[in-house]
């Protein structure tokens, strides 16, 4: 597996601007290219089709967290590491204020606000996540990776459908799921729904 250098940090943290999909996946292309690895390779090492990966990467479509994660993986870095172009320090503890945690847009609909992005050599990546309800009758985007997943809804409410059962979420619920199975969230009535999201 291939390990990061001193220097390959210092360019990912050059390209620290607001998150955004065009610069996360700057940071992807870096890594893959530090690594002489063709995006074909990269796509068979995180069992993803050709076609996909090269949308992700020329920002044609957002990388979903659970590829992000993939790829933080395969190339020995933290997922925050991606999101930020930071480097994790913290090993002690690691605070952050509200409203304060790296934030990174998925799709139109979905915001992600990671938690714990500056904490080094987590086994858990924890995630504030809000979905605004959709005007259209949108379909369940959905995705699968490695681990658990733990998902506490704190305002309003989400239909959650894991391996095709679709279950109600509102607000003090709480699901934990293999998420190696197939899965995918929408906001449902009509206010946002806010959630912590936990996965290991």
């Amino acid at each position: 597996m291939p390990t990061l250098n001193t220097q390959l940090i210092k360019k990912l943290k050059g390209n620290n601007m607001k998150p955004h999909i065009k610069e996360i996946a700057s940071r992807i292309i870096l890594l893959r290219e530090e690594a002489s690895m063709s995006q074909c390779d990269l796509a068979k090492k995180i069992h993803i089709p050709l076609c996909d990966y090269i949308a992700y990467e020329e920002g044609e479509v957002d990388f979903p967290v659970s590829v992000l994660d993939d790829i933080a993986g395969f190339f020995g870095i933290e997922l925050s590491t991606i999101i930020t172009g930071e480097e994790p320090k913290l090993h002690i503890f690691s605070v952050t204020r509200k409203g304060k945690g790296a934030a990174a847009k998925r799709r139109e609909e979905y915001s992600y606000e990671a938690l714990a992005a500056k904490f080094s050599h987590k086994n858990m990546e924890p995630f504030l996540v809000t979905v605004t309800p959709s005007s259209k009758d949108e379909l369940f985007a959905q995705n699968a990776h490695t681990g658990k997943e733990f998902d506490y809804v704190m305002e309003g409410s989400m239909e959650i459908m894991i391996n095709g059962k679709i279950i109600t979420l509102e607000e003090g619920d709480s699901i934990f799921f293999d998420s190696s199975y197939p899965h995918g969230m929408k906001a449902v009535g009509e206010k946002p729904c806010k959630f912590l999201a936990i996965i290991n």
